[in-house]
């Protein structure tokens, strides 16, 4: 099995040295970058498989490398910040990254939610290859086998998590579906090493999706969960 390969860029030499020597220990190829610059010459040279990236770069920062790095190519990207304010974790969602995870985290949870994308990735590329019946809720169509959506006739563009949180929605209509649920069957998260961000994961790709298919698609059950309405 060809070995897969991770971009790791993280201007803190120990935090990056750290983070490249786990993921080399379970098996990945590694290259590393520095700053902004690098990262994204390295990542059109190398085609990484995920993205490790921080936030705070010199150069210039983690949200326009992988605005450059998705633009390029699709690639999951974790995003590692040191802040938590959710108007800055929007953003990152909004130029690409697929997850993100706030400092300090353990070495055992990136190495799982790099999994768990690689394994999303994985899941997308099977289930285009099925070619199924693309869905309809409220207005809004779903083809999972080209990965596109509209809304009432207009394309929009959603990242690879907000196009399978919406299609998870979309399988159940009107049916609320609990944050444990969607951190299964969207993010492919085990129970066994769940943080305590992870509600909060949820909600920012809820929040987002919503900017793009309109609030009123999406219904808030406060403390279980959410559902796609079937009339807006």
């Amino acid at each position: 099995m060809t070995s897969r390969r991770a971009l790791v860029v993280e201007d803190e030499r120990t935090i990056n040295d750290a983070l490249a020597d786990r993921l080399r220990a379970e098996g990945y190829t590694v290259d590393q970058a520095f700053d902004g610059p690098s990262a994204v010459d390295i990542a059109t040279a190398t085609h990484p498989d995920v993205v490790l990236l921080d936030v705070m770069l010199p150069g210039f920062d983690g949200l326009e490398v992988c605005r450059r790095i998705q633009a390029d190519r699709p690639v999951p990207v974790l995003m590692l910040t040191a802040r938590d304010d959710e108007a800055d974790l929007l953003v990152g969602l909004g130029v690409g990254a697929d997850d993100y995870l706030t400092k300090p985290f353990s070495m055992r949870e990136v190495v799982a939610r790099v999994s768990a994308l690689l394994r999303r990735v994985e899941r997308a590329a099977a289930l285009a290859n099925e070619r199924p019946a693309a869905l309809e809720v409220g207005g809004v169509r779903i083809d999972p086998g080209t990965r596109r959506t509209t809304v009432a006739g207009e394309s929009v563009h959603l990242t690879p998590t907000e196009f399978d949180l919406l299609l998870c929605l979309a399988r159940e209509p009107g049916q609320v579906l609990s944050r444990e649920r969607l951190l299964r069957e969207v993010w492919d998260w085990g129970d066994s090493w769940g943080s305590p961000s992870a509600s909060r994961t949820v909600d920012s790709h809820v929040k987002a999706l919503r900017s793009k298919v309109g609030p009123s698609r999406i219904r808030t059950v406060h403390g279980v969960g959410y559902a796609l309405e079937e009339q807006p």
